[in-house]
């Protein structure tokens, strides 16, 4: 029995969720988590924005809850997510945008929105608006990287174009189809 691409891409969904909950705390300091960066990207051009958005979202909700993290855990993950879809999309499948959105949206975009919420929500006081840049930026370098060798990895032997395949999302990778036989 083969199963449906929806179900498929809500169990791919509920294991990123997993894994991003399990390694976030793998080289994190306040307003750097590399690993959370590196699932981002990987749901992005996994899944697409609507689901790393998810993926983020929820990750953020239970590392908050279980972890006692700040609500940086929301702020530096959900921009990043989406946006690391949305430019991998709209690139055509490039995988280096689906890198530059998840830097864009979380080490700028991010990192400015975490500053009202750090001040007036939580009361850290005695930063500036951009104090989250260098940390944010950081982080998403790092986690941006690992993913991007990751996802090129996939990409050069066909298995990303397959998982896309199997999980029923957009395929940009047109190069590889000699490579892959039909599941």
């Amino acid at each position: 029995m083969k199963e449906s691409p929806r179900f498929l891409k809500l169990v791919m969904l509920a294991m990123m969720v997993a894994i991003g909950v399990v390694i976030s705390p793998i080289l994190r300091i306040e307003g750097m988590c590399p690993m959370a960066h590196l699932i981002n990207i990987v749901c992005a051009v996994f899944l697409g924005p609507g689901y790393a958005f998810a993926c983020a979202f929820t990750i953020g909700i239970l590392r908050m809850t279980l972890m006692g993290i700040p609500p940086l855990a929301l702020t530096g993950a959900i921009f990043g997510a989406a946006l690391s879809g949305i430019l991998y999309r709209l690139s055509g499948g490039r995988l280096i945008f689906a890198v530059i959105g998840e830097i864009i949206g979380t080490g700028i975009i991010g990192a400015l929105v975490s500053y009202p919420v750090m001040t007036l929500l939580v009361g850290k006081q005695g930063i500036g608006w951009a104090f989250y840049i260098p940390l944010f930026l950081g982080g998403t370098l790092i986690g941006g990287s690992i993913a991007f060798l990751f996802l090129s990895a996939l990409a050069k032997t066909g298995m990303l174009t397959l998982i896309q395949k199997q999980l029923g999302a957009k395929v940009y990778d047109k190069s590889h189809h000699s490579n892959i036989r039909n599941v």
